[in-house]
C-alpha cells in the first residue's frame, strides 16, 4: 500500500533526510545538523515511541490494529524542538524520557508496522516540515515521507558497534542490559524494519550511504552539513 500524499505535501523539498536502523546514531546527527544548518529537528521514532507509549498507558489494546488505528487519530501529540533535543508531550504530559525504555522498544512494531498509523503520523510529520526547514530522522524520511527532500542520507553501522551503543545509552539512565541480548534485540529489530510490508527501512536510490561504525559524531556531521549547504542553495 502506498501512502497517501496528503495533498501535495509529499513535494515538500526542503528538508534534509536522514534515514538507517537503530544505533547508526541518526538521532545525534540530526539533532546537531539542525542546530548547525539553524533547521528544526524532527524526531520521528520519537512520535512511534510516544504513540505505544500512549496506548499502553491508556489501556488501548497494542494487539488490535484497527483500535490503535482508530484511537491514534485522537492523540495529543506535541513536539517541541529544544536545545537538549524534541520534547515530546502527550495530553500536555512531559514523556521524554519515558519512551526510551525497553518495555516500549520490544513492543513498539506492532505501532510502527501498523499502516494507518504510520499514514497519520507521515501527515503529521509533513504539516512540521512544511512549517519549518527541517532535518528529519527515522526509517523511511527519504522513501516515503519526503520523497523529493533535497538532501537525503542513510546512515548505517555494524550490528555489534549499534548494540554497544545502545548499551552505553541505557547505562546512562541506569538501565542495564547484556550486550548479547541488546544484539539479539538489534538483529530481530532490522529484520522487522527491512521485511515489514508498509514502508520498510531501506536506502532511497538518491541517498548518500555513511558507515558510521569507525566515525566520530563531528565526522558524519561534517560530511552532511557540507553537502546539504551545497545542495539546499539550489
Amino acid at each position: 500500500m502506498e501512502l497517501k500524499n496528503n495533498n501535495g505535501l509529499s513535494e515538500i523539498e526542503n528538508v534534509v533526510a536522514i534515514d538507517g536502523p537503530a544505533g547508526a546514531g541518526k538521532s545525534t546527527v540530526a539533532r546537531l545538523v539542525a542546530k548547525e544548518l539553524d533547521f528544526q529537528y524532527l524526531d520521528t521514532g520519537a512520535m512511534y515511541r510516544a504513540v505505544t507509549w500512549w496506548a499502553i498507558h491508556s489501556d488501548i489494546n497494542i494487539d488490535n490494529p484497527q483500535v490503535v488505528a482508530e484511537h491514534t487519530k485522537r492523540i495529543d501529540l506535541k513536539l517541541t524542538p529544544t536545545e537538549e533535543g524534541m520534547r515530546v508531550e502527550v495530553a500536555g504530559k512531559d514523556i521524554t524520557h519515558e519512551i526510551r525504555t525497553p518495555e516500549i522498544t520490544r513492543v513498539i512494531y506492532k505501532l510502527d508496522e501498523n499502516p494507518s498509523v504510520r499514514e497519520h503520523l507521515v501527515y503529521l510529520q509533513r504539516l512540521f516540515a512544511l512549517e519549518y526547514p527541517t532535518v528529519a530522522e527515522g526509517r523511511d524520511m527519504g522513501t516515503v515521507v519526503f520523497p523529493k527532500a533535497k538532501c537525503k542520507f542513510y546512515l548505517d553501522a555494524r550490528q555489534e558497534v549499534r548494540a554497544h551503543r545502545r548499551q552505553k545509552e541505557l547505562e546512562q539512565r541506569n538501565i542495564f542490559i547484556p550486550l548479547d541480548k541488546l544484539l539479539e534485540e538489534i538483529i530481530e529489530r532490522d529484520r522487522r524494519n527491512m521485511e515489514r510490508e508498509h514502508s520498510p527501512l531501506r536506502k532511497a536510490d538518491d541517498a548518500i550511504f555513511i558507515d558510521t561504525s569507525f566515525l566520530s559524531i563531528e565526522e558524519v556531521c561534517k560530511q552532511i552539513i557540507d553537502i546539504a549547504r551545497e545542495r539546499l542553495k539550489k
